[in-house]
């Protein structure tokens, strides 16, 4: 071999060589990010998801697009982000039944909200308010109580589904306060709400967005809301722990994860631009107008929220001996 083609040989050697570098070394993101959403579109976790997206793309030039793959109570669009390649081209914007639910009530699942997921952060909290149709003799939460537990098993509480946050946060209601009531489970929140007005049903505890327009035309009696302090939607409304259920803290929410092997400098990007746009007065208000809660903080503090939720609904969950298979 001549001089100059063992030049050549050592160029092209050390090209190959240099170039997985080159393209970790590539700044991120270099080509179009996806968020999946496991639920259809136009629900809340989508439409935080476009927000979220939107925003990134303008700061990042980067098309952020929402793939929406709904089913099996958000199980089938988590797997498929489990499983993804853990480059940070691929997020989730995971909730409450993904990563703090599922797992208890789906126990033969292929993925794990721990193990298998790196947190973002998290984006929003939505409480979930206590509301009773008009035609039940109650005002209050210790009078709904007083009244359930004179009539065990006559009231009946609705939720959009079996294992919700709607349902569970009912189960922990009835756990807390030695009542029995009738759960009646729904095909989504509209079929509720209007079984619940038309007095098929006696109360329920689900989203605070699709029942407070309602209670505030008097068409449904609201009686407290599930978060930790009162929320600006409805200032008035009491929390069900100042109302006279201590530990009754029922509220749905959704943050950003990605697959566990995304490299740490990432994920940590990820978490500041979301946090960053989250404070942005447009999103902001786009949050609250959702009767949604913005939150941000840091990768660390959403795995302790996360692991403090599935503590607190697997007990729930046990407690009520719900499950799914």
């Amino acid at each position: 071999m001549t001089s100059e083609k063992i030049y050549r040989f050592l160029v092209a050697a050390a090209t190959l060589l240099l170039a997985p570098s080159l393209a970790v070394a590539q700044p991120y993101p270099a080509k179009p990010i996806r968020i999946i959403v496991a639920y259809t579109p136009a629900g809340t976790t989508d439409i935080l998801a476009r927000a979220i997206g939107q925003k990134m793309t303008e700061a990042w030039s980067q098309p952020v697009i929402v793939e929406n793959r709904p089913g099996a109570n958000g199980n089938i669009g988590t797997e498929i982000a489990a499983r993804a390649t853990p480059d940070g081209y691929t997020i989730l914007m995971a909730t409450a039944a993904t990563h703090s639910i599922n797992n208890t009530l789906y126990p033969n699942l292929s993925w794990d909200a721990v193990r298998d997921f790196a947190p973002i952060g998290l984006v929003a909290l939505v409480p979930n308010i206590l509301v009773v149709n008009n035609a039940l003799p109650v005002k209050s939460v210790k009078e709904l109580i007083a009244y359930a537990r004179a009539n065990p098993g006559k009231l009946s509480h609705g939720s959009p589904g079996n294992g919700s946050t709607s349902h569970l946060s009912m189960e922990l209601f009835k756990s807390l306060t030695g009542t029995k009531m009738t759960h009646v489970p729904y095909k989504g929140s509209a079929p509720v709400l209007a079984d619940l007005m038309g007095g098929q049903i006696s109360l329920t505890m689900d989203n605070i967005p699709v029942y407070l327009p309602q209670a505030m035309a008097g068409k449904i009696r609201a009686l407290a809301v599930g978060s930790r302090s009162r929320t600006s939607a409805a200032p008035e409304l009491p929390t069900a722990e100042e109302a006279g259920v201590p530990g009754l803290v029922a509220v749905s929410w959704f943050g950003l994860v990605a697959p566990v092997r995304v490299p740490r400098p990432i994920v940590d990007r990820l978490s500041k631009e979301s946090a960053r746009i989250l404070k942005l007065p447009d999103v902001h208000k786009r949050i609250k107008d959702l009767g949604a809660e913005p939150v941000g903080g840091t990768p660390q503090e959403y795995a302790a929220f996360i692991r403090s939720e599935i503590r607190k609904w697997r007990k729930v969950i046990q407690d009520a001996g719900v499950h799914l298979g």
